[in-house]
C-alpha cells in the first residue's frame, strides 16, 4: 500500500506508579532519520528504539518524544546508587580544586545523572517494559496514519493520471488532422506567393513537417510511464524514489511535445501535461 511520509500519532498511559506519554512526527526525507528526546532514566532504551523503527520504516524525518511524569509515592521510593554518588560527589570536588568559580551542584540535576538513581529493581524493569510497549504502539499508530493519508495521496496521483491519459487519447486522435490541416497551409501559402510549385519540393517539404509534427513515440511513451507509475502504487514497500524518477521520464516526454509542436492545440497539451505531471511531484515528495 502507499504511506505518506507525514503523519503524527500519540499514546499515554497512566499507572500507580506515574504517566508516559510518546509523541511521534513523521515528515518526507530522503533517508530514515529518527531523533529521540527522553528523560535520562530511559535514555539507555534509545537503541531498542531505533531498532524498532529500522524494521517497521523506510524513510521519513521521525521526532520521537517520551514525557514521564512519576507520581509522589514513585518519586518518595527512589534508591540512590551510594557508589555512583560518591564517586561523582569526588569528581565535582576534584574539578572545583581546578575551577575557582564553579557553581554549587544543584541536587536535581544530580538526581538526573547517569546511574545515580538505583534502577536495577523489578519496579524499575516494569516501567521500562510499559514504555516499550507504549513506542510500540505509537509507531503502529503511526504506520497506520502513514497508510492512510497515502491512500489519499495515491487517489490524487490516479486522477492526474487519468487526466494526462485523456490528453494522449485526444492528441493522438488528432494527430492526423494536425497534419493534413498543416500540409494545406504549407500548399496555401506557396500558392499564395505565386511561386512556381515544384512538387518533389512540395513534397520534400510536407514529408519534413510531417516528421516535425510526429509525436507518436512520445505520445506512446507518456502512456507507458502513465502505466508503470499505477503499477508502482500498487506495489508494496518504499515505492516513492521510483516514482519520482518516472516523473522526470514523464517530464520530458512532455517537453519534446512541446518543442515539436506545430500548432496551437498540441502546445496547450504540453503545458497541461506539464501541469499535471508537477502536481503528481508535488505529491510524491511525501510518499515513503
Amino acid at each position: 500500500m502507499t504511506a505518506s511520509m507525514t503523519a503524527f500519532s500519540r499514546q499515554e498511559a497512566v499507572y500507580d506508579w506515574g504517566t508516559i506519554s510518546w509523541e511521534i512526527r513523521s515528515v518526507n526525507q530522503r533517508y530514515l532519520e529518527p531523533h529521540f528526546r527522553l528523560p535520562e532514566s530511559f535514555r539507555e532504551l534509545e537503541f531498542a528504539f531505533r531498532d524498532v523503527l529500522r524494521k517497521k520504516l523506510n524513510r521519513g524525518k521521525l521526532e520521537c518524544q517520551l514525557r514521564f511524569q512519576a507520581v509522589d509515592k514513585a518519586a518518595s521510593s527512589l534508591n540512590i546508587n551510594a557508589n555512583n554518588a560518591q564517586a561523582l560527589a569526588t569528581a565535582i570536588n576534584e574539578l572545583g580544586t581546578w575551577f575557582k568559580d564553579l557553581n554549587p551542584a544543584n541536587p536535581l540535576e544530580v538526581l538526573q545523572w547517569p546511574g545515580i538513581l538505583d534502577n536495577e529493581g523489578n519496579d524499575f524493569d516494569m516501567m521500562k517494559k510499559a514504555v516499550s510497549e507504549l513506542f510500540q504502539k505509537g509507531v503502529e499508530e503511526l504506520i497506520q496514519v502513514r497508510l492512510r493519508e497515502g491512500e489519499q495521496l495515491k487517489a490524487i496521483i490516479e486522477q492526474r493520471l487519468d487526466a494526462i491519459d485523456q490528453i494522449v487519447v485526444d492528441v493522438q486522435a488528432k494527430l492526423p488532422e494536425i497534419i493534413a490541416a498543416q500540409k494545406q497551409n504549407l500548399i496555401d501559402k506557396l500558392e499564395a506567393a505565386k511561386a512556381d510549385l515544384d512538387p518533389m519540393r512540395v513534397e520534400a517539404e510536407i514529408v519534413l513537417l510531417a516528421q516535425k509534427a510526429d509525436v507518436a513515440e512520445e505520445l506512446d511513451r507518456l502512456a507507458t510511464h502513465t502505466k508503470e507509475v499505477r503499477r508502482q502504487l500498487q506495489q508494496k514497500g518504499p515505492i516513492g524514489r521510483r516514482l519520482d524518477f518516472l516523473m522526470q521520464e514523464l517530464n520530458r516526454e512532455a517537453n519534446t511535445l512541446s518543442s515539436k509542436s506545430i500548432v496551437v492545440e498540441t502546445t496547450q497539451s504540453a503545458v497541461e501535461l506539464k501541469v499535471l505531471i508537477e502536481q503528481m511531484r508535488e505529491q510524491i515528495q511525501n510518499i515513503e
